[in-house]
């Protein structure tokens, strides 16, 4: 009886799923030893694993330095268990892309990050791209700042606390000064990242929930040299992106 271990057999998959679930659980995933204690195996097995998943991306490499995290792969094949959003969203992109000339992220909520699911690239020679698969803080995000701009400071604390990771000189790293730029926010429904994520990208979003209660938003990140001059134009483009999105989504809007 063949081994249930070697290549493609049932013991493969299921510690191969085991590693999948383990790294759901984590924003910032696991180092390989972190995994092996995780799941119960030795550091090797989880090592060979990890290598085979990753050549299919289904799992690869974080932000911090011997990081794993889930990979874009995963989208892609959960992408087809939500054909409605996908119908619904990616024409409303494609048009605000074609208006603007920029990118255009759509996003989900992900317990304390902004994580990227689909994406329209612009179609300047100079462009702010991401990648689908990418997650982004809630306090440096423009999503992430609109989805907290919803929330009361006690539930902001809750969530991701008092203080916060410095991506840039910019980066907005206690709850005072967040909660300041959200008061903005809170208003409009649109959140402004001004090189809080990364040095040199700007970016404008909003967050709606479906009637599922899922949040969802729509982002335009533009290069620094652009955003002064186009701030203005890309929030009205974005806002009416906004309504007909929120239309589709059964949502309100604000």
């Amino acid at each position: 009886m063949a081994n249930s271990d070697e290549k493609g057999g049932p013991g493969v998959v299921a510690r191969s799923a085991a590693i999948m679930r383990a790294l759901a659980s984590s924003q910032d995933g696991f180092s390989l030893g972190q995994i092996a204690k995780q799941v119960g195996m030795a550091r090797s097995t989880v090592q060979r694993l990890v290598y085979a998943l990753e050549s299919e991306g289904l799992v690869m490499s974080g932000a911090a330095a011997g990081q794993i995290t889930l990979g874009p792969e995963i989208l892609r094949l959960a992408s087809s268990m939500m054909p409605a959003l996908a119908t619904r969203v990616r024409p409303i992109m494609t048009k605000l892309s074609e208006q603007t000339q920029e990118t255009i992220d759509l996003a989900t909520i992900r317990r304390r990050g902004v994580l990227f699911i689909d994406q329209i690239p612009g179609q300047h020679r100079l462009a702010a791209v991401s990648h689908v698969g990418d997650q982004f803080p809630l306090h440096c995000s423009s999503v992430g700042k609109a989805f907290l701009a919803r929330m009361k400071r006690a539930e902001i604390e809750a969530l991701i606390g008092t203080s916060y990771e410095r991506r840039t000189p910019h980066t907005l790293t206690e709850i005072g000064p967040l909660l300041a730029s959200l008061e903005q926010t809170a208003q409009t429904g649109f959140g402004f990242d001004e090189e809080e994520h990364s040095e040199g990208i700007c970016a404008i979003g909003f967050v709606l929930r479906d009637a599922s209660s899922h949040w969802y938003g729509l982002s335009i990140p533009v290069p620094l040299q652009r955003y002064t001059a186009t701030r203005d134009h890309l929030t009205a483009m974005l806002s009416l992106a906004r309504e007909e999105l929120a239309q589709s989504l059964r949502s309100d809007p604000i």
